[in-house]
Order: C-alpha cells, then structure tokens, then sequence
C-alpha cells in the first residue's frame, strides 16, 4: 500500500482542524462548492483539498453575506 495517499477526514476533524462550527461546514458545502464526499450518512474530506478551496478564496465572506 501506499503511504502517500491522503487519508479521508471525517467531519469532525476538518471542524477542529478549521476551528468552525458543523453549521458553517454545511453552508459552505450547499453555498460555495466546497470540496466533500457523501459516504452513506457521512460527509468526507481531503485535508489538502480543502486548504486548496480556502486559499482560493472559497471560504472568504461575500459581500452579501456581510449586508444581511
């Protein structure tokens, strides 16, 4: 097996390795194409892909989020 390939984050760990809430997690994932993988009942995660859609700017507040 390889030892390089990306082990799948659950939830909870990409809450506590962001430091957000379940909630915001969710949001981004329906609003902003964050990158996650339904697996049965379970959300999954690559650490690498999301540090990619943050430094993208995909977790960066719209202005219209600001105004409401």
């Amino acid at each position: 097996m390889d030892k390089n390939i990306e082990k799948w984050s659950t939830m909870k760990e990409v809450q506590e390795y962001l430091g957000v809430g379940r909630e915001s997690i969710m949001q981004w994932i329906s609003k902003r194409n964050m990158p996650a993988y339904k697996v049965g009942r379970l959300w999954k995660f690559k650490l690498s892909e999301v540090d990619d859609w943050i430094r993208s700017g995909g977790a960066a507040e719209s202005s219209e989020e600001k105004d409401s």
